[in-house]
């Protein structure tokens, strides 16, 4: 006869099943409805767009349309005058876009909706859709990564990631780095030390987090190394989960010098040999500084074998000028986001 004490530890682990269970049931169930809900506007959509085609249906029909629906189905949310115009709005958008077809319907509505309001162009759009589909983004941090123009801060990224990485991680590697951080929740003063740079960011953890990426933990702040009995430290030391590598950054904040490139690659050598486990991938680097010179990035790490980006940050959330004039044309955009 089992032990009551006994019963009770298996008995938690029991519940602990049970309840895991049903959540991943509920889960399946909530995407499954979703899914439905996201096929029936399509349909909706595409219906009013070939109807106003075929017959020449204006505008109003949206709105004659919303007030027979709500009469036919009282109680059921969904079926407003602006609801059916994101509807038709959804339709038009990707009717083309066979690659996107399944991941459409995998995305909550309220999301689709924020990315017609919010996005300006159809492939500041799909790069979200992307990025909701890979990494389950909410709608509440999606809202976030949006205002914080994540969008354009991936568009153009320095690193050289495409030489020393293998096709099957590059493109989840280039997305880790942004080409231009905001950190205006540092309310910091246009002069500052590095020093103040850091401690403001390791003060505001978990908002610096949020900034980097959803996929980022945090591991160290000047993070000891030791090497013949001298002392290094690298200003922060970060882990991304899906990328399973350490991420080492170094804050500057000035404008980027080509030496910074050889510290980092000592930095990213030691941390290979001495601290990253067997099954972790090789670890990144990422510089962070005020200002750079594309030109001068880009030599810096052309001959580099180990894989590193620089960024620059802003302590306030308007992208700065400079950087405007590097973001790609819309039709390199659409080639990148779409291949």
């Amino acid at each position: 006869m089992m032990k009551a004490n006994n019963f009770s530890d298996e008995y938690k682990v029991f519940v602990t099943e049970i309840k895991q269970r049903i959540r991943d049931a509920q889960y399946a169930a909530l995407k499954s409805v979703n899914k439905e809900l996201i096929g029936l506007y399509w349909d909706i959509g595409k219906m009013i767009v070939e109807r106003q085609k075929k017959l020449g249906w204006g505008k109003s029909v949206v709105e004659k349309l919303s007030a027979d629906l709500q009469k036919e189905f009282p109680g059921v949310k969904g079926f407003s005058a602006s609801n059916l115009w994101y509807m038709r709005q959804l339709y038009v958008e990707y009717q083309k876009d066979t690659f996107l077809e399944s991941l459409i319907r995998e995305i909550g509505w309220t999301q689709h909706v924020l990315l017609i309001k919010k996005c300006k162009t159809k492939s500041e759009r799909v790069f979200y859709i992307k990025r909701i589909g890979e990494s389950g983004w909410t709608t509440r941090y999606l809202e976030h990564q949006i205002s914080r123009k994540s969008y354009q801060n991936y568009l153009d990224n320095h690193t050289n990631f495409d030489t020393v990485f293998p096709e099957k991680i590059r493109d989840h590697a280039k997305l880790a780095v942004k080409d231009n951080y905001t950190f205006d929740f540092l309310h910091l003063g246009e002069d500052h030390a590095e020093k103040e740079l850091h401690t403001a960011l390791v003060n505001n953890i978990r908002k610096f987090l949020l900034e980097m990426g959803i996929w980022y933990t945090f591991a160290g702040s000047q993070y000891r190394i030791e090497v013949e009995g001298h002392e290094y430290f690298i200003d922060l030391l970060l882990f991304h989960r899906k990328l399973k590598c350490l991420i080492a950054i170094e804050l500057k904040v000035g404008e980027f010098m080509p030496e910074y490139k050889g510290k980092m690659e000592f930095y990213l050598a030691v941390l290979n040999e001495k601290v990253k486990e067997p099954d972790e991938n090789d670890s990144i680097g990422i510089i962070i500084c005020r200002n750079k010179s594309k030109t001068i990035v880009e030599y810096s790490l052309k001959t580099s074998n180990m894989p590193i980006g620089v960024a620059t940050y802003s302590t306030n959330a308007k992208l700065p000028v400079k950087y405007r004039k590097y973001l790609p044309e819309a039709k390199k955009l659409v080639a990148k986001l779409t291949s």
